[in-house]
Formats: C-alpha cells, sequence, structure tokens
C-alpha cells in the first residue's frame, strides 16, 4: 500500500483481484529436501490455515489434509446464510494451488484411527500412514433430537454445501419447522423465509441469541424476523415428529402440545466435537469430548490443535496463542458483529439504539468488559478488538460513563 498526493494505490497480483480472496506468498516448496511427513486431519478453515502456514515459514517436507469430505475446504460458516451456494462458489483456495504448494489433499477420506505410540494414522479404508507430527481439525458433527419420530423424511442438519443444497430445494414453498435459536437457526430462518410457506422457529429460551446476545437483543432479532413472516414457539421443545405411511415428515408436536404443521425440519441445536476417532488413544479428550491443548496448541508431543499457530509450533517455534475471538452473523442484509467471550456477563452497557439495530452492546463482568457486539456501527467491533488484543479496553466502569471511550486509545 502506497499513498501519494492523498490517493491510496494498492499493489496485488492479478489473481488474488479475480478471486476476491487473499492467497499467501508461498516459498518455493521442494518437498524431496525435507522426509518428514506432517498430516492434518480434517479439511475445514482450520486445516488450510495450517497448511498455508506451514508452507508460508517454510516448511519443505509433505503435507497430507484427510477430510472426509468430497470437497477442497471451504468457507463453512457462510453454509447457513447462503443454502444454496455450491462447494465451488465457497473454496477457499482453487485445486491448482494446492498443487503449486505440493499439498495432498484425500477428499472422501476419513481417518478412524490415531496411534501416538508407532506414529501412524488408520484411514477408514484400513490404509495405514506414517506421520511425523500431526493436526487435529475435525470440526464438529451436528446435534440430533432424540424424539419420537427422529428417523423420518425431511429432518435435516447442516454441515456440507451437499446438505445446505438438500434443504433449499426440500424447502421451497413447505412448511419448514426450525429446531434452535442461535446462529444457525436463525440464519436459516431468515434465508428460507422468503423461499418457504411458512418458517416457524423453535426455542429453549425466551428470546434468541439469550445466552450469547442477551434478551434485549435477542428480542430486537426477533422482532426483524417476525417482520419477514417468521414465526416463534419460545421455551418449548420438539415432543414428537409425525409422519405419513412413507414416512415422510407432516407436523411436528411440542412439549407444550402445541402442533405445527411442517414437510422439512432443520436442526440447528448445537454441535459435538468430531473427535470420535481419538476414543480409546492415549490423546486426552474432555467428557464433552474436546482436545485440551497448552498455549502452544499441543495437546502431546507431536500431536495439535487448530491453525497458524500450531503450525508455527510444529515447527518448533514456540509460539504461544495470542488471540480473540471474533464472528459474525448476517440477517436479511442485516451484519452483526461480535469480539472476545463474553461467557457469564451479567451486565450489558449499551450505546446506540437497540431496537433500530444500531448499537455497540459490552458485555460486562466484574469490572471487566469480556466481549462486545454492534450492529449498523462498523468498525467499531474490529477496533475493539485490536484494543482487547492489546490489553488496552477501557474497564468497565469506564464504559458505563462514556460507552465510546475506547475511541480515544486508538
Amino acid at each position: 500500500v502506497e499513498i501519494k498526493n492523498g490517493a491510496v494505490y494498492i499493489r496485488t497480483r492479478p489473481k488474488e483481484l479475480s478471486t476476491f480472496k487473499r492467497l499467501p506468498t508461498l516459498k518455493k516448496c521442494e518437498p524431496s529436501s525435507d522426509k518428514r511427513i506432517f498430516f492434518i486431519i480434517g479439511g475445514g478453515p482450520a486445516a488450510l490455515s495450517c497448511a498455508d502456514t506451514l508452507r508460508k515459514e517454510g516448511f519443505q517436507g509433505r503435507i497430507i489434509m484427510a477430510t472426509r469430505e468430497p470437497n477442497l475446504p471451504y468457507d463453512r460458516p457462510k453454509l447457513s446464510k447462503a443454502l444454496s451456494s455450491t462447494a465451488a462458489s465457497l473454496q477457499l483456495r482453487s485445486p491448482e494451488f494446492f498443487k503449486e504448494a505440493a499439498i495432498e489433499v484425500l477428499t472422501n477420506s476419513e481417518v478412524i484411527n490415531l496411534n501416538t505410540k508407532n506414529k501412524t494414522i488408520t484411514m477408514k479404508d484400513n490404509t495405514i500412514m506414517m506421520y511425523d507430527s500431526v493436526l487435529i481439525a475435525t470440526g464438529s458433527n451436528p446435534r440430533r433430537v432424540n424424539a419420537e419420530g427422529s428417523q423420518a423424511k425431511g429432518i435435516f442438519t447442516l454441515r456440507s454445501p451437499e446438505d445446505g443444497n438438500a434443504i433449499a430445494s426440500a424447502s421451497n414453498g413447505k412448511n419448514v419447522v426450525i429446531v434452535g435459536t442461535s446462529f444457525i437457526g436463525m440464519e436459516i430462518a431468515a434465508y428460507l423465509s422468503s423461499k418457504a410457506k411458512s418458517v416457524s422457529v423453535i426455542g429453549r429460551s425466551r428470546t434468541p441469541f439469550a445466552f450469547t446476545l442477551g434478551p434485549r437483543i435477542g428480542k430486537a432479532l426477533r422482532k426483524m424476523h417476525e417482520s419477514k413472516g417468521v414465526k416463534f414457539f419460545s421455551k418449548t421443545n420438539i415432543k414428537r415428529f409425525h409422519t405419513d405411511d412413507n414416512n415422510n415428515l407432516t407436523g411436528v408436536t411440542l412439549t407444550d402440545e402445541n402442533y405445527i404443521p411442517a414437510d422439512v425440519c432443520v436442526l440447528g441445536i448445537g454441535v459435538t466435537p468430531a473427535t470420535e476417532f481419538l476414543v480409546g488413544s492415549d490423546i486426552n479428550l474432555s467428557k464433552h469430548g474436546f482436545v485440551p491443548v497448552d498455549k502452544y496448541m499441543k495437546t502431546k508431543d507431536d500431536i495439535y490443535a487448530a491453525g497458524n499457530i500450531a503450525a508455527k509450533n510444529m515447527l518448533g517455534k514456540n509460539v504461544a496463542l495470542d488471540t480473540v475471538p471474533y464472528f459474525w452473523t448476517q440477517m436479511f442484509g442485516k451484519s452483526l458483529r461480535y469480539t472476545g467471550f463474553g461467557a457469564g456477563f451479567d451486565e450489558v452497557v449499551f450505546d446506540g439504539n437497540v431496537d433500530e439495530l444500531n448499537f455497540i452492546a459490552y458485555y460486562i463482568k466484574s469490572n471487566t468488559v469480556l466481549a462486545a457486539a454492534s450492529m449498523g456501527r462498523d468498525p467499531a467491533v474490529s477496533r475493539i478488538a485490536a484494543l482487547m488484543l492489546s490489553d488496552n479496553m477501557p474497564s468497565a466502569d469506564e464504559i458505563r460513563k462514556d460507552s465510546v471511550a475506547w475511541q480515544t486509545r486508538l
């Protein structure tokens, strides 16, 4: 980037302008010069970040990425925002990139065992592969509802582009029930509201996003959905799925005994870690199936989890994790940004007008701002994230006195 006479000039590669994606600058790779094998289990953004970083840092050995999906790494968070998206349209890198970077991607390849003593990986087809270092980046599996009739045709979860396409196709002009009032459920409701005959959302909490964003924002987002025809059934859950003689879904009965006609039901009730292949191994798992790691993203010698920081430590750089969580959602063309980790917040301070979806919300506990969310106020949350990362975020007392006090610290 160069500034001349008030004009900004940006130098980039034509390939990046054609794909609208920033491609990493990779060092020339000659795998024959390094006999090590770094194996990446998983094929999502975290797995790709690891592979990218290994090559950017000059790793010359083999990189093997195994994914149980048929697709190259793609932008999974966009699935629920645009169900009709294809894997190709969401692809994060082209096939040519992987070839040029000498990154071997094994699609339709599921790992079923990791033996840390022998340093071997067993695939579902019983192929056994050696490794020198492993990254675990398998993501998660959608939860399902345990209720009568839960095997009916027309009940969906969302994990892949193929899932999204199936939901979009089945929902057109039909009665759709969505279980879950957090990000997946609400994004899908927004997408289908103009395509389905009806959209009904079922939630256990009184308002959507109650535990993440708080009831005030949840109420405003519910009102936005209702203005588009979405119906809500709160503080309830699925009791029974009803079917016809061919096991096609026809409706649902809720725990409060309400009945809703339904041709399609989409489950957006959270996820569990996709770590079942580690059960019985000597990798330590939490009681919920998560892989605990230290500040270097390491769980055991030569075994790491997640993305770019892990990649550097696979190369022996001893870089500690130093980051602030950041995510976004979009519904009906309105974007919400969120940074930090607000679990357990007991106070929310607002700047702006929540009902008009133009605000900054600060999530507070023990005089500390844990997190922040905004709508219509970009780039506020990005700047707050930078202040949190540098440990320069104002205290809760300062925010209570002046809700934009952080601006003086930029």
